[in-house]
C-alpha cells in the first residue's frame, strides 16, 4: 500500500509541476524549440531545475543503505546505446516537435477532455501496446521451437 501512496503523491506533484512551469501548453513547449523563431527559453530553466532537484535527491539516495519502500536500489545497469533507445528517442523528439507534448503532459491535460488530447493519448496508448506486440513477438521467433520440434518427433 505504501508503494501505490508514494506512486501517487509522485505523480501529483509531477503534475502540479507541470502545470505551474506551464509545460502542459504546447505553445509553450513550440515556443522552446523554435530556436530560429519566437525562442521562449523558460522551459531550459524548467529543465535545469528539475535536473538540480534530481541530481540532489540521487546524491541523498545513494548514501542511504536501502530506500524506504523496498528491499533494495534498483539503479539502471546499462549505459550502451542500441537501436531500440536511440529510435525510442528519435520518435520521442520528432512526436514532441510536431504536437509540442510528450506523456506527462499529455496525462495531465486528459483532465481538460480535449479532443486533441483525448487523440494523442490513443495513438500514444497504441504505439506502447504495437511496440510490446512487436517485441514479444521478435523474442518468441528467436526462442527455439522445442515444443514444436517435440511435437513433431511424437506425431
Amino acid at each position: 500500500m505504501g508503494v501505490i501512496i508514494a506512486s501517487f503523491v509522485s505523480g501529483l506533484i509531477f503534475g502540479i509541476g507541470l502545470l505551474i512551469s506551464g509545460m502542459t501548453e504546447p505553445e509553450k513547449v513550440l515556443g522552446f524549440l523554435d530556436i530560429f523563431g519566437a525562442w521562449d527559453a523558460t522551459l531550459a530553466f524548467v529543465m535545469g531545475g528539475a535536473v538540480a532537484v534530481a541530481a540532489i535527491g540521487f546524491a541523498f539516495a545513494r548514501r542511504r543503505g536501502a530506500p524506504l519502500l523496498a528491499a533494495k536500489y534498483r539503479w539502471p545497469a546499462r549505459s550502451d546505446l542500441d537501436t531500440p533507445l536511440v529510435a525510442g528517442a528519435v520518435l520521442f523528439g520528432v512526436g514532441w516537435g510536431l504536437v509540442g507534448i510528450c506523456p506527462g503532459p499529455a496525462i495531465v491535460n486528459l483532465a481538460g477532455l480535449s479532443v486533441p488530447i483525448i487523440v494523442f493519448v490513443a495513438a500514444m496508448i497504441f504505439g506502447m501496446v504495437g511496440f510490446e506486440l512487436w517485441r514479444v513477438q521478435s523474442a518468441a521467433g528467436d526462442a527455439p521451437e522445442s515444443s514444436s520440434i517435440a511435437t513433431r518427433a511424437d506425431g
